[in-house]
């Protein structure tokens, strides 16, 4: 299956790998030609980067849909036949929304959305930001408005707690600590102290000198909100998992010709295999290609150069110097071309590798972007 075919005939697509590999530029590429071939796309990110932004003409993300004009194709000669919005994840909101639709009733949820803790929770522990992406992913893919969301995940250390995140959110909520404060604090609220055991009255106390009491009663309040969420986050949390094994979710592997970020790729590739994820495609960005060597002689080589240069410059002194780029850069070519056979080798064969040259300029605005996307559906 191409990558032609997969932007077609899928309602999500989610770009994973590692930093630096152009996985930003890929998902809005992507979404770019799904527009321009008719489709109404949804082009989200959780990573803040200006760049996806300022690649769609936008002045920044924001946390709301922002629709990317039709105008603003045909100012690069480009005609959209469908419709392109992008917007940025607000871990917050997307879990303040799930607390106000979960909590047993309107005291329930103000309580917890106003324990601090939960605002803690909410906004900064690690792990949160990739399962509220999922939780947005899941929301907007029921939205029948869409044909296609594209998703751009963090760098891959990152996108690996993004594929488990549900899991986690589940272990988490049902963990024997967490079972341990239900017990203790369950139904006794700033009371706790007293209605305890022994053992867990010293415990607490013992914490409670370091941490103070009014933090204890700020723990035991979260947890008991928790509880009373449970049920309708264990079960989101797996309608979440489930969708992500959806066949209409396809993930999409980005990385670049080094040796390192080849290797993220086949690690990755493992991970979504464990996980029964649907890997429809590789993509090698930033490929050297193999220029070919001069077929005429040095003589000639140099006269061509002073045909084409300014007079001002010495076409006889300069050509060493080119000479010496050209091998450079077939250098590259060549170990860019073992690298990329390499994964192909190890992923036997089944990747629907595509390459993306290396550009000589960066990938600023919708041009470009519909230049990438060209390579990636075979078009260029």
């Amino acid at each position: 299956m191409s990558l032609r075919d997969v932007l077609g005939s899928h309602r999500v697509v989610v770009t994973v790998g590692s930093g630096g590999v152009g996985k930003t530029t890929t998902a809005a590429a992507m979404a770019v030609h799904a527009a321009m071939q008719g489709r109404k796309v949804l082009c989200l990110t959780i990573d803040p980067a200006r760049r996806l932004a300022n690649s769609l003409g936008l002045d920044e993300m924001t946390t709301s849909e922002q629709d990317v004009p039709e105008s603003l194709f045909a100012k690069h000669g480009l005609e959209c036949k469908g419709a392109l919005s992008a917007m940025m994840l607000d871990t917050k909101r997307t879990f303040d929304a799930l607390v106000d639709k979960y909590a047993s009733d309107e005291e329930a949820r103000d309580r917890i959305l106003g324990n601090q803790i939960y605002q803690y929770v909410a906004s900064s522990l690690a792990g949160t930001q990739e399962y509220m992406a999922m939780e947005k992913l899941h929301e907007v893919r029921q939205d029948p408005k869409w044909d296609l969301v594209v998703l751009d995940t963090p760098p891959t250390a990152s996108a690996i707690d993004f594929l488990t995140a549900p899991e986690r959110l589940i272990d988490a909520i049902d963990s024997p600590a967490m079972r341990w404060f239900l017990q203790v604090f369950e139904g006794a609220g700033k009371e706790a102290f007293g209605l305890v055991g022994r053992g867990a009255t010293v415990l607490l106390k013992g914490i409670g000198r370091i941490t103070g009491l009014a933090f204890l009663e700020q723990v035991a309040e979260f947890v008991s909100g928790i509880n009373d969420l449970f049920g309708g986050f264990k079960e989101r949390a797996e309608q979440v998992s489930d969708a992500l094994r959806s066949p209409e979710v396809a993930f999409v592997l980005v990385t670049s010709p080094d040796p390192l970020a080849i290797g993220e790729a086949r690690f990755f590739s493992d991970k979504l295999e464990e996980a029964r994820m649907n890997r429809r495609g590789v993509i090698v960005n930033q490929v050297h290609p193999l220029i070919e060597e001069p077929s005429v002689p040095v003589d000639q080589q140099v006269d061509a150069l002073r045909a084409a240069l300014p007079s001002s410059i010495d076409a006889a002194d300069i050509h060493p110097r080119l000479t010496e780029a050209l091998h450079a850069e077939r250098t590259w070519a060549v170990a860019d071309a073992a690298q990329v056979k390499l994964l192909t080798e190890q992923l036997e064969n089944d990747a629907g590798i595509v390459e993306v040259p290396a550009f000589d300029e960066d990938v600023h605005d919708l041009a470009a972007l519909a230049k990438v996307a060209a390579h990636l559906t075979d078009a260029a």
